[in-house]
């Protein structure tokens, strides 16, 4: 069924972006094994806006950790935008890591030191990107996400939702398959995790593939598809 990246599947529906098959984790500890997965079969298509939730101990994090790149499954086939990505090194996925998959997470990580635009310019740096090119598109995104008039400032003279925004200018910045965003209203107040969420709304609502792992109900409400993890194990989806 997996096709080359972009591509589509035979009946003319796109190729999915995640094409997970039985993917298990097991973690041991001496002669103790956990079973962190059991058995995940999960497709996410281009476009589509998932949460993925469950009670702690699920195994979400486990989860995220292999449809980042993190962390790789004990078995089991894992495409990633048309690429095979179970089995291979960690210099392999790092490299896929960065050219496919934009990272959101709960404490912002950006560099205290760097001002906003330098954070958001960062991995087009890293990415060999001409200057000229970086800068539009930084300033591009900054603009979408309503932080033009704070490019100067660093991280710890903006709120907290600023600081959210600005990392998540920073994960769309290689224009990735994905955005995978893990608990990314988990440290803002109700007002700035209700700005993140309708900036998530508005990303999908353009085209990009976003996949969120939280706790909060109302962040996966605006999902438009959730995916329920227990015991390491899909339980039937969620499409409102």
């Amino acid at each position: 069924m997996a096709t080359a990246a972009g591509g589509v599947v035979p009946g003319g529906d796109p190729a999915p972006v995640i094409e997970m098959r039985g993917i298990r984790k097991v973690y041991r500890t001496g002669k103790v094994a956990v079973e962190a997965l059991r058995g995940i079969d999960l497709e996410v298509r281009p476009g589509e806006f998932v949460a993925i939730v469950g009670p702690s101990g699920s195994g979400k994090s486990t989860l995220m950790n292999i449809v980042g790149c993190l962390d790789t499954p004990t078995a089991g086939e894992y495409r990633l935008d048309g690429e095979q990505v179970a089995g291979l090194g960690r210099d392999r996925l790092a490299d896929i890591r960065n050219r496919k998959i934009g990272f959101v997470f709960q404490g912002f990580h950006l560099l205290p030191h760097l001002t906003v635009y330098e954070n958001v310019e960062l991995p087009l740096i890293y990415g060999g990107v001409p200057a000229r090119r970086r800068r539009e598109r930084v300033l591009a995104l900054l603009e979408q996400v309503g932080l033009a008039d704070r490019a100067t400032h660093r991280p710890g003279e903006i709120s907290g939702g600023q600081a959210q925004r600005a990392a998540i200018a920073r994960a769309l910045a290689m224009d990735p398959a994905i955005v995978l965003a893990d608990e990314p209203t988990g440290n803002l107040d109700t007002a700035s995790g209700s700005d993140v969420m309708d900036l998530f709304s508005e990303l999908h609502e353009r085209g990009r593939t976003m996949i969120v792992v939280t706790h909060d109900p109302a962040l996966a409400r605006r999902a438009r598809r959730v995916v329920r993890l227990r015991d390491g194990l899909i339980v039937p989806d969620d499409r409102p």
